[in-house]
C-alpha cells in the first residue's frame, strides 16, 4: 500500500524542492534532474499499480466519518496510465520548448506537483479524499496558465481560478449531502444511495447531483461553464496547453464518472429529469465547441475550443448510461488525450520554430516540416474519426450506444449532433494540412526552409501519434479491459 502514497508524494516533493532551491544556473544540469524525476515518478506509478492490488490506504482521518484514503481500481489504471504517458512525452518536449522561455525551474516545479495531484485524484478512494486534491489541482496548475506572466495571462489565470473555485464549491454542496443520505462516501460500483434514501429524499438528492454535474463540469468545459478553457490554453506554454487539456480537464470527467456511478449509481439516474439534462447541455456544447473551434483563427485557440467539443463527446456517452455508450466514452478519454496532447505539441512546435500563430501565415509548413506535418495530420484524421486510428472507434461506440439506447429525440439527434461535430472538426483541423502541402502555384517556394523540429519535440508527437492509431488497430485490448468495468457499473 505503501507504494500508493510513494507515487502521489514523490513527484510532489521534487516539484516543491525544485520550487524552494536556489536557481540552477546550468540548464543542462536543471533538465537532467527534471527527467529524473519525471521518470522515477512515472516508474512509481506503475509499480503502485502492478504491487498495491485492490486494498485501501488510509493516510489519515479529517474525521472519524470522512478518512483521507486512496485505492487503485480499473478506472484508475486508466486515467493513471494516460496521465503518465502524457506528462513524460509533454515533460521531455519541454525541455527544447521552454528554452526561451524564463523561469523554467519554477515551471517544472509545478509540472511535477501538478502530475502528483492528478495521480491523487486517480487513486482517491473516496468523495472527500478526490474534492481535496480537486482543489489542489486548481492551485497547483493555475501557475502554469500565468507562467509567461503577461496581463492576458494573468487575466487568464484568475478566470481559470474563478471558475475552478466556484465548480468546486457547487459540488462541496453535494458532498454534504451525499454524506448525510448515503451514509458513505467511499467509491462503489452502482452508488452508495440505498433504496430508501432514493425513495425518502429523491428530490433533493436529484438537484444534488445536477449541482456535481454543473460544478465538476466545469474542469471538463461543459457549457455554460466553458469559457475560461479557451482563454487559459493560448496563453500557457505549448507543453502546459498539452496537459491542460489532454489531462487537467479529465480531471472532471473522472469527477463525473465517480459521482454518476460510484456515488449516485446509474439506476438511480436512468430517466430522470437529471440524466435529461444533462444530455442537452453536453449536446449543445459539443456543437458549440466545434463551430466556435471552425471560425477560430488562431490555432491553439482553435484547438481549445475543439477540446471543449471533443470532452463533451465523452460527457454525452457516460449520460446515455448504457453500455455501448459508456465504453466508447472511457476509450475516447484515450483517443482524446493522445491525439489533442500530439496536436498542441504540434503547434507549439510550430510556433517555437516560426513565430506564427494563426492558421492563415502557415501556406506552405507542410513542405518546411513534414514530418511533424503528417503527424498532426493523422491524429487530426483520429479526431475526426476516420478508421483506422483510435477516434473511429470511440466514436462508432458512442454513436451505437445513443441509437441502442432507446431514449426518445436523443437516440437519434446525439448521433446527428456527433456527426456534424466530426464535419466541422474536418473544417477546422485539414485546412492546415491542405495549405501546409498544397500551398497553391501563387506561393514563393523560394522562401521555404525545410527544418523539422529538434528530436526532443518530434519524438514525442511520433509516440502519441503511434498510439492513437494502435488504439484503433488493436481496439479489442482495449475494449476488453473497459468492458470489465462498463459491466461493474452500469
Amino acid at each position: 500500500m505503501y507504494y500508493i502514497i510513494l507515487s502521489i508524494l514523490f513527484p510532489i516533493l521534487t516539484g516543491l524542492y525544485l520550487l524552494v532551491r536556489k536557481e540552477i544556473k546550468d540548464r543542462k544540469r536543471l533538465l537532467t534532474i527534471t527527467g529524473i524525476f519525471l521518470v522515477i515518478s512515472g516508474a512509481l506509478v506503475i509499480l503502485a499499480l502492478c504491487m498495491a492490488g485492490n486494498g485501501i490506504f488510509t493516510l489519515f482521518n479529517l474525521t472519524e466519518r470522512l478518512p483521507v484514503l486512496f485505492r487503485i481500481d480499473e478506472v484508475s489504471v486508466v486515467f493513471s496510465v494516460m496521465t503518465v504517458i502524457i506528462f513524460l512525452c509533454a515533460g521531455f518536449y519541454s525541455f527544447v520548448y521552454m528554452k526561451h522561455e524564463e523561469k523554467e525551474k519554477r515551471y517544472y516545479g509545478y509540472y511535477l506537483m501538478v502530475l502528483g495531484v492528478l495521480i491523487a485524484l486517480c487513486f482517491a478512494g473516496n468523495l472527500i479524499t478526490f474534492y481535496l486534491f480537486f482543489e489542489l489541482l486548481t492551485l497547483s496548475s493555475m501557475p502554469l496558465v500565468l507562467h509567461n506572466g503577461s496581463r492576458e495571462a494573468i487575466m487568464a489565470g484568475l478566470k481559470y481560478l474563478f471558475y475552478s473555485l466556484s465548480g468546486a464549491y457547487m459540488s462541496l454542496f453535494g458532498v454534504y449531502f451525499v454524506e448525510r443520505y448515503g451514509n458513505t462516501l467511499t467509491f462503489s460500483p452502482g452508488g452508495v444511495i440505498s433504496a430508501q434514501a432514493a425513495a425518502e429524499h429523491g428530490g433533493i438528492l436529484l438537484i444534488v447531483c445536477f449541482a456535481m454535474l454543473i460544478g465538476f463540469g466545469v474542469k471538463a468545459g461543459m457549457f455554460p461553464m466553458h469559457a475560461w478553457l479557451p482563454a487559459a490554453h493560448p496563453v500557457a506554454p505549448a507543453p502546459a496547453s498539452a496537459v491542460l487539456s489532454a489531462v487537467i480537464v479529465k480531471a472532471g470527467v473522472l469527477a463525473i464518472v465517480r459521482v454518476v456511478y460510484y456515488i449516485f449509481g446509474a439506476s438511480f439516474l436512468r430517466g430522470s429529469w437529471v440524466q435529461n439534462a444533462w444530455m442537452v447541455l453536453t449536446l449543445i456544447t459539443v456543437f458549440m465547441g466545434s463551430m466556435l473551434a471552425y471560425r477560430e483563427p488562431v490555432l491553439k485557440k482553435r484547438l481549445a475550443y475543439s477540446t471543449v467539443s471533443q470532452l463533451s463527446y465523452i460527457l454525452f456517452g457516460l449520460a446515455v448510461m448504457n453500455e455501448g455508450s459508456v465504453t466508447g466514452g472511457l476509450l475516447h478519454v484515450l483517443c482524446h488525450g493522445f491525439i489533442k496532447t500530439a496536436l498542441f505539441l504540434c503547434a507549439g512546435a510550430i510556433i517555437f520554430m516560426t513565430g506564427k500563430t494563426k492558421v492563415s501565415e502557415l501556406r506552405g509548413i507542410g513542405k518546411e516540416m513534414p514530418f511533424l506535418m503528417w503527424c498532426y495530420t493523422i491524429v487530426s484524421l483520429g479526431l475526426i474519426g476516420i478508421p483506422p486510428t483510435g477516434g473511429f472507434i470511440s466514436k462508432w461506440y458512442l454513436a451505437e450506444g445513443a441509437l441502442a439506447s432507446g431514449i426518445p429525440g436523443f437516440n437519434w439527434i446525439g448521433p446527428v449532433i456527433l456527426l456534424i461535430s466530426a464535419l466541422l472538426t474536418a473544417g477546422y483541423l485539414l485546412p492546415l494540412t491542405i495549405q501546409g502541402f498544397f500551398p497553391g502555384a501563387d506561393f514563393d517556394y523560394s522562401a521555404l526552409k525545410k527544418k523539422e523540429p529538434p528530436l526532443l519535440m518530434t519524438v514525442p508527437v511520433l509516440i502519441l501519434t503511434v498510439l492513437s492509431v494502435g488504439i484503433g488497430l488493436f481496439p479489442q485490448v482495449f475494449i476488453n479491459y473497459l468492458s470489465q468495468i462498463v459491466e461493474k457499473i452500469i
